[in-house]
C-alpha cells in the first residue's frame, strides 16, 4: 500500500478537553499526577534509502525533561496509542517519539511487515541524536508490533539505550507463525485484514469493517486451498500474506529479517517483559526471560491474567504503573527500586491474586495423574490391558477453536462444555480436589497415540472444572506430527501457567484432532498445507497404559 508523507511539523499545544482526558486518565489509572506538553505532528524522519517516516514529537513542560522514549509501530499515531504510550509519558516528564512505520499513516513507501524495521530503527536514532532537545538518554517502549521494533532496534543496541520495556510481543516471527508445524491461521489473516484495511476512514465505515470482519474472512478461514482462500477473503489488500502461509520452514530465507533471536544475546541495558497468560506471545516473552536471565542481564518480568487485546484495556492501569517506576530508575535516574519482585505474576483461579517471585519459574514438585477407563484422571496406574479410547477427526468439520491464546475476538478463559460435548473430543476427568491445587510452570502431556493416518495433528488442554460443571480453559498444546511419530508416546509441553485449582474443583484434560481455525487444520494428505486442497480424515487411538498428564505444583 503506497502512501504520501503528511505535511509538518506542526506545533500543537494541548487543548483543554485533552487536559481533562488526560487528568482523568491519570485518576482512574492512579498515576501520579502529569504536567503539560505540546505535540508536533508531522516530523519527516529520513531514512537511509531516501524514504522518510513520519512521527509525532511529544514536548514535555518540566524542564530538565526525563530523557526520551521511542515508540514505533504501524498502527497510527492517534486514539489509543497516542493516549496509552505517548501523553501518559509525555506529561510526567519525558520527551516521546511516537512514529509510524514505513508504508503507514503517511510514512512513505509500502507496508511490509517487519521486513525493514532494523534499518529503519537505527535511522531513527541517528535521526533523534541530531534534535535540539534529545540529551542522550534513551528508552523504548511498546506492546506487540511495537515491541518487534524494540528487538529490531536491539539487534545493534545504540549506545545511547538505556532501557526498554516490551509488552507481548515476539522477537521471532517465523515462530509464531509456524512453530506448532501448523500456520497460525486465524490470527494472522485476521490481523492482516486488520492492518491493510486501517487507514481507511470514517466511524461508520469502522463500526462496518469491524461488524462484517468474521463474515468476510470465514470463506478464508475455512476455504481450500489455504493461500489462495486467504488472499481471496483479504480481496488483494495483504500482499504478505501468501508469503506467511506458504512458507513454513523457519530456515526460509524470507524469515530472516523477523528472527531477532540474536538481539537476546546482544542486548546489555535492563528489560521490563510484560507478558498475559492467555495472550499469543507468551512462549516467546518466558523465553526471553529466561535467555536475559540466564545471561545476567536485569531483566524483570510481570505476567497477568490477560489475553493481548487486554494491554489497551484492563491491563493498562497495572502496565503504566510499572512502566513509569520502571523508566524513572533506569532512564530519568530516580534513586531506589519501586519495583517489590524481579518477577510479578498472577495466578488465576481459586483466591488467586499478585505475586512477587525472584525468578521464573518457581521450585515446583511433579504431580502425575493418568488416564483412566470411563475417562478418569488419578493417581495410579490404569488397570492392565484397559480398553484405549477413541475418537475420529474429520478436516471437513474441524474441532473448533474455543478461547485460549488467541489474538482478538473470543480469546481467553471460556466454558468449555459445548467444544466437550463433540464425538471428536475426548475428556479425562479427575476426582473433586479435597484441597487447593496451585500449579506453576509449564505443564506436560505424554500421550500413547496411534493414527491411522500419518498426517495427524493433536491438540490437547487441561481444564479447571467447578462445582456446576463449568470446564473453563487454563493451559494448551498443539503439535503437527511428524508422519513417522503417527504411532508412539507423543510428549507435549504445554502453556506455562499459574493458577490455582480450587477445593471442590476439578482437573480435566481434553484430547482433539486440531483447533481451528486458531491452528491450520491439517486435511490428511501429503500436499504442501498452502495448497492443498483434497481431505482425508485420521482415526485416532489412545491407550492409557503411557498416558499421563505432569503438573507442576507449587512447592510446598
Amino acid at each position: 500500500m503506497s502512501t504520501t508523507v503528511e505535511p509538518g511539523p506542526v506545533a500543537s499545544t494541548r487543548r483543554w478537553q485533552s487536559g481533562l482526558v488526560d487528568q482523568l486518565l491519570g485518576r482512574l489509572m492512579r498515576l501520579p499526577d502529569g504536567s503539560g506538553y505540546t505535540v508536533f505532528r508531522g516530523l519527516r524522519v529520513p531514512m537511509r534509502d531516501g524514504v522518510q517516516l513520519v512521527a509525532d514529537h511529544y514536548a514535555p513542560a518540566v524542564s530538565p525533561a526525563l530523557g526520551t522514549v521511542l515508540v514505533r509501530g504501524p498502527y497510527g499515531r492517534a486514539a489509543l496509542y497516542a493516549l496509552l504510550y505517548a501523553r501518559v509519558y509525555a506529561a510526567r516528564g519525558y520527551h516521546v517519539l511516537l512514529q509510524s512505520c514505513r508504508g503507514t499513516f503517511g510514512s512513505g513507501d509500502s507496508f511490509q511487515p517487519m521486513l525493514r524495521e532494523i534499518d529503519d530503527g537505527h535511522d531513527t536514532v541517528a535521526w533523534l541524536r541530531d534534535q535540539p532537545w534529545f540529551d542522550g538518554r534513551l528508552a523504548t517502549m511498546g506492546p506487540s508490533y511495537l515491541g518487534f521494533t524494540q528487538w529490531a532496534l536491539l539487534m545493534e543496541p545504540p549506545p545511547e539505550l538505556r532501557t526498554a520495556v516490551v509488552s507481548m510481543a515476539p522477537h521471532d516471527f517465523s515462530r509464531s507463525t509456524h512453530g506448532t508445524g501448523a500456520f497460525t491461521l486465524g490470527d494472522f489473516l485476521g490481523w492482516s485484514d486488520l492492518v491493510a484495511r486501517q487507514e481507511e476512514t470514517g466511524f461508520v465505515r469502522g463500526l462496518v469493517r469491524s461488524a462484517t470482519a468474521a463474515r468476510r474472512l470465514k470463506p478464508g478461514l475455512d476455504g481450500v486451498p489455504l493461500a489462495a482462500a486467504g488472499e481471496e477473503a483479504l480481496a488483494g489488500r495483504a500482499s504478505w500474506y501468501r508469503d506467511w502461509a506458504s512458507r513454513p520452514d523457519p530456515g526460509d530465507p524470507y524469515w530472516k529479517p523477523m528472527q531477532l533471536v540474536e538481539a537476546l544475546d546482544r542486548v546489555q541495558v535492563p528489560v521490563l517483559l510484560i507478558g498475559g497468560w492467555q495472550d499469543l506471545f507468551l512462549d516467546q516473552t518466558l523465553d526471553q526471560y529466561a535467555h536475559l536471565h540466564r545471561r545476567g542481564v536485569d531483566v524483570a518480568l510481570t505476567v497477568g491474567p490477560w489475553t493481548h487485546m487486554d494491554l489497551v484495556t484492563k491491563a493498562a492501569p497495572t502496565t503504566a504503573r510499572e512502566t513509569l517506576d520502571w523508566l524513572g530508575e533506569h532512564l530519568a535516574g530516580s534513586p531506589g527500586r519501586r519495583r517489590p519482585a524481579p518477577v510479578r505474576i498472577y495466578v488465576t483461579g481459586a483466591d488467586g491474586g499478585w505475586r512477587g517471585l525472584p525468578e521464573w519459574p518457581p521450585a515446583a514438585d511433579e504431580e502425575v495423574f493418568y488416564l483412566q477407563p470411563g475417562g478418569g484422571l488419578g493417581p495410579d496406574d490404569p488397570p492392565t490391558g484397559a480398553a484405549p479410547s477413541r475418537f475420529t477427526y474429520d478436516p471437513a468439520r474441524p474441532t473448533p477453536t474455543t478461547g485460549g491464546r488467541v489474538l482478538a475476538g473470543a480469546s481467553g478463559v471460556r466454558d468449555n462444555r459445548a467444544l466437550e460435548g463433540r464425538p471428536d473430543v475426548l475428556t479425562f476427568t479427575g476426582a473433586v480436589l479435597a484441597a487447593d491445587l496451585e500449579v506453576v510452570g509449564a505443564p506436560v502431556v505424554e500421550l500413547a497415540h496411534h493414527s491411522d493416518n500419518p498426517h495427524a495433528d493433536v491438540f490437547v488442554r487441561i481444564c479447571d472444572v467447578d462445582a456446576d460443571g463449568r470446564s473453563r480453559n487454563v493451559s494448551d498444546g498443539f503439535v503437527r506430527l511428524d508422519t513417522a511419530d503417527t504411532a508412539g508416546v507423543v510428549r507435549m509441553e504445554l502453556d506455562a501457567v499459574a493458577h490455582r485449582f480450587g477445593a471442590g474443583h476439578r482437573i480435566r484434560l481434553q484430547i482433539s484432532g486440531g483447533s481451528h481455525p486458531r491452528f491450520a487444520r491439517n486435511l490428511g494428505t501429503e500436499e504442501p498445507a498452502a495448497g492443498a486442497t483434497r481431505i482425508v480424515p485420521s482415526h485416532r487411538t489412545i491407550t492409557l497404559g503411557g498416558s499421563r498428564v505432569v503438573l507442576p505444583v507449587a512447592a510446598r
